[in-house]
């Protein structure tokens, strides 16, 4: 067979001639001795096609991949040949009159996807019916109705999946369901949310998002528990706002809702990456019971007409402050036919002064300025020293503790309405679901650093 042939898909090189040599292809099941002595057992998978030629991948029996340097084997033997599928069959999914109907919306990401061994990228795979095939015990939870919605990683989310997705909400609350969950990748997971949170207000039911932050055919991956607590928050939970569920601790012992407009992705890989930001969760989920850590939260209540209000404009862009920032960037954005911009502000809400004449001249445009700190934890308090005073003199226009994607969200949401400068202000300053609050919690901003003695004993008296 040829290079790039099914039998070695992905190989070439060094290590296809050593496949070849010991007879072995994709997908036999292999023992595997290397010259330090160590065995591996396990099935040899394609390879990705843009990594070297010097390895191959074994997928062992604990379900994890290790790579094998093809000058270090000395021993190969093959056990057994069966090509593998990845793909989990549908299932119909069983009714039960006593269990409370729940709408999941698929839109892709890691919650709905498989490994591409051909590129070792994560892939939308998997639809909405997959997953009952994947986490049977969704059954014993309520009555699923899913419905593919997309099948595109998160970051492909934007305007035209935002207005469908709402407006879908509403069809579904219209018909009576008792919750919806919405599958979602998680890297513009909390965009969603915000945006959502905007577009569909009074709902009278739980919408909650869930993905994961490990693909499912993982054994470390999240995702079939995050849906579980994610349909068991849409299904018998008393928040009938927009919420993420995804892990609490890095374990698998809870998960955590969090507001929409105020949470944010905490880290690129951990399962708990998620956190309330200005705030604290809104609640604790597990298999078992709720724990609510607030009672301020609209309560689910089926005699509430939702409003579905969706409306998106984008063009709306962040500036992320810099040190050094130039003007040109703030005129190359106004040139362009953007209408509002989010500006990221170092401090209380700061930007050198250079950029002060294209800002003034970006507002005399009409186009629609406003501070958010890159701080996250924190307000923009412009009032406090000469630049922000400066920046209010300009135009721009603080906005508080809110989120810069929240408000990236909100401004976009707004402009959907209006352009009319004085009224797009005065909306971006109201709040509507919590994106601005009053003060932020005691307790809502801990940070643990690492290696001091506080934080080294609490983390080994609670680390598992």
């Amino acid at each position: 067979m040829s290079e790039g042939s099914d039998e070695f898909k992905g190989y070439r090189g060094r290590a296809l001639r050593h496949l070849r040599q010991w007879g072995v292809r994709v997908w036999s099941d292999v023992r595997v001795r290397n010259d330090a002595g160590s065995v591996f057992e396990g099935v040899i998978l394609p390879r990705s096609e843009s990594f070297d030629d010097l390895h191959i991948v074994i997928k062992l029996k604990n379900g994890y991949n290790v790579g094998v340097h093809v000058d270090r084997v000395v021993d190969v033997e093959e056990l057994g040949y069966k090509k593998a599928t990845y793909k989990i069959p549908e299932q119909e999914f069983p009714r039960r009159r006593d269990l409370p109907a729940v709408t999941l919306l698929g839109t892709g990401g890691t919650i709905a996807s498989r490994l591409d061994y051909r590129t070792g990228a994560v892939i939308p795979a998997f639809t909405p019916g997959e997953l009952y095939g994947a986490v049977p015990e969704l059954a014993d939870i309520c009555n699923l109705k899913t419905e593919k919605l997309f099948g595109v990683f998160s970051e492909n989310m934007a305007r035209e999946q935002y207005l469908i997705l709402a407006r879908k909400i509403g069809e579904e609350i219209a018909a009576g369901v008792d919750g919806i969950v919405i599958g979602h990748g998680t890297d513009t997971m909390g965009h969603t949310a915000a945006v959502l949170s905007f577009m569909v207000q009074d709902s009278p039911v739980p919408i909650v998002l869930v993905g994961s932050q490990r693909s499912s055919d993982r054994p470390s991956s999240d995702a079939a528990l995050n849906l579980i607590h994610a349909v068991r928050a849409a299904a018998y939970g008393d928040i009938a706002e927009v919420q993420i569920c995804m892990f609490g601790p890095t374990s698998d012992r809870y998960g955590l809702l969090h507001r929409g407009t105020r949470c944010r992705k905490m880290h690129s890989s951990y399962r708990s990456a998620f956190r309330t930001i200005g705030a604290i969760p809104l609640a604790l989920v597990d298999m078992k019971r709720f724990h609510y850590l607030t009672n301020d939260y609209l309560r689910r209540d089926r005699s509430r007409q939702v409003r579905i209000d969706a409306v998106y404009d984008d063009r709306v862009t962040i500036i992320y402050y810099y040190p050094g920032m130039a003007p040109d960037v703030v005129d190359a954005m106004v040139d362009r036919g953007y209408r509002g911009i989010v500006i990221a502000g170092t401090g209380l809400g700061h930007v050198n002064k250079p950029l002060y004449p294209a800002l003034k001249r970006a507002v005399a445009r009409g186009v629609h300025v406003v501070m958010t700190v890159q701080t996250l934890w924190g307000y923009a308090q412009m009032y406090v020293y000469d630049t922000g005073r400066d920046l209010l003199d300009l135009g721009v226009v603080p906005l508080d503790n809110m989120l810069p994607e929240t408000a990236l969200m909100k401004l976009c949401w707004v402009l959907g309405h209006t352009d009319d400068h004085d009224e797009v202000l005065q909306l971006m300053r109201k709040p509507i679901n919590h994106e601005i609050t009053e003060r932020e919690p005691h307790n809502g901003y801990l940070i643990l650093q690492g290696g001091l003695p506080e934080t080294e004993q609490y983390i080994a008296s609670h680390w598992k």
